[in-house]
This record gives structure tokens, sequence and C-alpha cells, in this order.
């Protein structure tokens, strides 16, 4: 068995809106095929996957770096023991020659697409969803084949009544079936912010169904004057404070902050996860973890990660992956972790699930399709396309 072809494209996100820091309008995401000389009904069996939402595509990292390395490998060098499926660790080693430690950035999320497209092409070789063989592979039991699952939205928008928007674009998310909800602060004044949340929370209900995300905003002064004014709120958590390595300053957040506060996905490795863990002041039992393995590596990288955090006396149920999409979704059922998020209205054409996908009680159930379903969302239909064309 060996690997026939490899292609990328890089697919720009539909929309424009904004967080505190960030407009999404320019940003591309990388989709990934691996091809195979297994075939399945006449056809070669093809893994997808891509690197998750919030950064840019990586074309060039992809072409002059981890995919000639991959086509250039012994094919038995990527197969596991059995000869009978692709080892994603031992690829991602392929991928990683000749790299320096450190300075992880775009090439994480570029290694992390070819090596989530190999899970997906396990899976199917299995003829299994994903999250089976992800399960498998931890040797875990899916106990329920769901995940608890939360909508994420309440950007800033550029015209309208923010507070009627927010609570209108929250209705309809409530309409769909979910009871939980995240939105953005630190892109207003304060006084507007608190404003926006007391919007929300007319449809949340109270503050354990609604969390804010800051996306790394604020500097210390402005994160505790957030900090004493959202506390009486009992918010889900407080997400993304402050730069997502300045350890110091969410460990003066948490020291001053009774809720939860949440950080992890913009750390792209196993080592930032470990100075987090001993540097940033998150709490056991409390505070939530967000590692998106889209942007670190992939899974295997993710896998390490999970396994520090458990030793740091964490439960897995506090993490909560970053990314709001279908790769996520499995990791997060097949890993028995706390939840997913979802982007029912954003990001298309990654956000959110695909319609064969059950959502209700605050859960979200992945369907049986071989792999992650990626061919199963009518949004992806395109793009997929246009990959399998060039």
């Amino acid at each position: 068995m060996r690997i026939t072809a490899i292609r990328e494209i890089s697919v720009p996100l539909q929309g424009n809106l904004s967080n505190s820091l960030v407009n999404f309008a320019e940003h591309t995401v990388s989709l990934v095929a691996i091809e195979c000389d297994v075939r399945r009904q006449g056809r070669p069996l093809v893994g997808y996957a891509f690197d998750s939402i919030g950064r840019y595509a990586q074309p060039g990292l992809l072409r002059e770096r981890f995919i000639p390395r991959l086509l250039a490998a012994a094919p038995q060098a990527l197969l596991d023991d059995s000869g009978g499926a692709f080892d994603p660790a031992r690829a991602s080693a392929i991928m990683m020659r000749n790299e320096k430690p450190g300075g992880h950035g775009d090439r994480a999320a570029a290694v992390a697409a070819l090596e989530l497209a190999l899970w997906d092409l396990n899976a199917k070789l299995r003829d299994e969803p994903a999250y089976l063989t992800i399960a498998r592979h931890a040797g875990r039991a899916v106990d329920e084949a769901s995940a608890p699952v939360y909508a994420a939205g309440g950007y800033y928008y550029d015209s309208g009544d923010a507070r009627q928007r927010l609570r209108q674009e929250f209705q309809a998310y409530r309409d769909q079936g979910f009871g939980k909800f995240k939105m953005k602060i630190g892109g207003a004044p304060l006084a507007e912010d608190l404003s926006r949340i007391e919007a929300a929370l007319t449809v949340a209900g109270e503050g354990a169904n609604l969390a804010v995300d800051a996306n790394g905003r604020f500097d210390e002064a402005a994160a505790l004057a957030y900090a004493r004014a959202m506390e009486p709120y009992a918010l889900r958590w407080y997400e993304e404070i402050g730069d997502p390595l300045d350890y110091a300053l969410n460990h003066r957040v948490a020291q001053a902050y009774g809720g939860a506060i949440a950080t992890g996905e913009n750390l792209f490795s196993l080592p930032d996860v470990n100075n987090l863990l001993r540097f940033g002041g998150m709490r056991p039992g409390r505070d939530i973890l967000q590692m998106d393995a889209g942007l670190s590596y992939g899974l295997t990288e993710y896998l390490k990660m999970l396994a520090a955090v458990e030793a740091a006396g964490f439960d897995r149920r506090q993490l909560h992956p970053h990314g709001g999409h279908l790769i996520n979704l499995h990791i997060a059922v097949g890993l028995g972790l706390g939840g997913c998020e979802a982007y029912p209205g954003v990001f298309q054409p990654f956000g959110g699930y695909s319609p064969q996908c059950a959502l209700g009680g605050g859960r979200v159930r992945p369907t049986d399709a071989p792999g992650f379903g990626l061919e199963q969302k009518p949004e992806l239909a395109g793009p997929i396309a246009a990959l399998a064309a060039r």
C-alpha cells in the first residue's frame, strides 16, 4: 500500500466578520487530499483534511517541504507495523525531518493538515467513522457517540443595532437546537461589551450558558477590569484573555477571577502546552483547554498534549477543541473530551457540521460516514471537486 498523489488548494473563508483583533475577510484555509492505491468501487481511496480555522493557508510550506517529503518516503516507512494502515506518527516524523525545534507557527498547521488526512484515510480503509479509528488508537471504547456542543458567534457587525442583531443571531442558534453559546468581547469599550453580554443573556438564559472570548486582545489592566465587571454574571468561561504566550498575565487573571478561564487554541506544540501548565495558573477542575489538532501538527501531537494535561491533574472533559468543524467533532467524540464548538452561521465552507449530523439536547452526533465525513458537507462539495481536478 502506498500514497499515489497528494494535492492541496487554498480555500477562502466566506463572509466579512471581525473579532477584537482580526477581520476574517482575507483568511484562507488549506484543504488537502492524500490518495492511495487501494480502490473501492473502482476508485482510489482519498483522505481529506484541512488545517482548521483562524489562520492562513500554507501553500508554500506544503508544496516546497512537507508534500515532497511524504512523496519521497519509502512506502513501507509510512505504514504501521501491520502494513494495513498508514502511521500518522511516522509520517509526521518524516515531514519534520531537518526542521529545527521551536518556531512552530504556520508549519504546525501545514503538517497537521496532512497528518489529519491520513487519519481520514485510515478510517476509510476500515470503512468506519473517524471517531472509532481515533478511539481504537487511543485504547478507548466509545460509550457515547456524541459530544456536548455550543454555538460560537457574537462577532462585531459593521452596521445595525449590535444588541438586537446579537439577540437575533443567538435566537437562531437556539432554534437550531443549541443551548450554550460563545460571543466576542474586546472590540468595543467595556460598557458596550457589558451591554452586549446582557443582550446575549436574554437568549442564553443564565451565565452558565454563555462564554466570552477576547481573542488575546487585553493587557493586564484591561483583562482585570473585564474580569471584575463580568464576575457577577457567572459566565461559562473567559477566553483568550491576552497574548497566548503571556503565561504570567494568564496566571494573574486566574488568581483574581473566580470564574473559569479558557485558553490554548494558539498553542501549537507540546512544549507550549507544558509551559502553560507550569506557569499559566490554569486550575484543574475549573479551567478549559482549547488546543486544536489542526493547528498543532495533527492528532499525534494532540494526544501528547492530552497526556500532559491529564498528568497535570486535569480531566479530559476540561478539553474543548477550538475550531467548530467536523474534524474536531470526531476528535472530541473519539477521545471523550468535554465538548466542541460549532460555527453554525460563520466560517463557511468549513464551519459547522453536515446536515446529517444529529443535534439535540445540547449534543451533536457525527454520522456513520467513513472518515471525517467532509464529503457530506454541501459547502465543501465545490472545494473538494476543485481539489480533485488539480
